[in-house]
């Protein structure tokens, strides 16, 4: 850890992962949404042990979903989007995906949230545009997250372009972040690690990180004999 003017700076991957300053952000896990995703199955298995680990550590989760309004209420910018998505030339051929009444709205079964996390929507693509998230993550004491979910050149390299603006460290767990599309995919994640601001990681890495953090919190409130 650099200390700097009375701060912590951290530089590795453990010293970032701490429960006290760190959240998981787990990002678009919504049926219709994986649906569209050759890897779905394969994505959700890895956030799922990303999220199983994180609530052993003690490491405090929110979920993220993408959500449609009526197109009454889409305005210029999400009528534009969702003619370059749907691929029509036309407003009247729009038709709002992710209502919260349609089912594909919904997180994929596999992960579903417990009592002590959220679940906050959004109509934009960065996760701390128009929501609560960073509200809650700095009343939190929190300044680090780790995002895992779909898509990475979508909605994840923006959140974490937001993110590194807002002063956040950002870690991506690189293997369970999906992409709609593989090559922008992985050329989002090159240019997050070209830029520097954010962390690059795996699921075995940070699920190690993770493991020891709640192995030395049940050793710690373990009785003594």
């Amino acid at each position: 850890m650099q200390h700097a003017f009375g701060l912590d700076i951290p530089r590795t991957l453990e010293e970032v992962c701490h429960p006290q300053r760190m959240a998981l952000i787990v990002y678009d896990m919504q049926v219709g949404i994986l649906h569209q995703l050759k890897d779905g199955p394969a994505i959700t298995k890895q956030v799922l042990r990303v999220v199983e680990a994180a609530r052993r550590a003690n490491i405090r989760v929110i979920f993220m979903r993408h959500m449609s309004v009526p197109k009454e209420l889409m305005g210029v910018a999400q009528l534009r989007m969702a003619m370059a998505w749907q691929r029509t030339e036309s407003v009247a051929d729009i038709k709002p995906w992710f209502l919260p009444s349609n089912p594909a709205f919904q997180l994929t079964p596999e992960l579903q949230p417990l009592p002590s996390e959220a679940v906050f929507d959004k109509i934009t693509m960065s996760a701390f545009e128009g929501t609560p998230l960073n509200i809650v993550l700095r009343d939190c004491g929190i300044n680090a997250f780790a995002i895992v979910g779909v898509a990475t050149e979508i909605g994840i390299d923006p959140t974490v372009r937001h993110a590194s603006d807002l002063g956040y460290i950002p870690v991506i767990v690189t293997d369970a972040c999906g992409a709609g599309h593989a090559e922008a995919g992985r050329q989002s994640i090159a240019n997050l690690e070209y830029a520097g601001d954010s962390m690059l990681t795996d699921v075995a890495s940070i699920c190690q990180v993770f493991e020891a953090i709640a192995t030395e919190h049940n050793a710690t409130a373990a009785p003594g004999r």
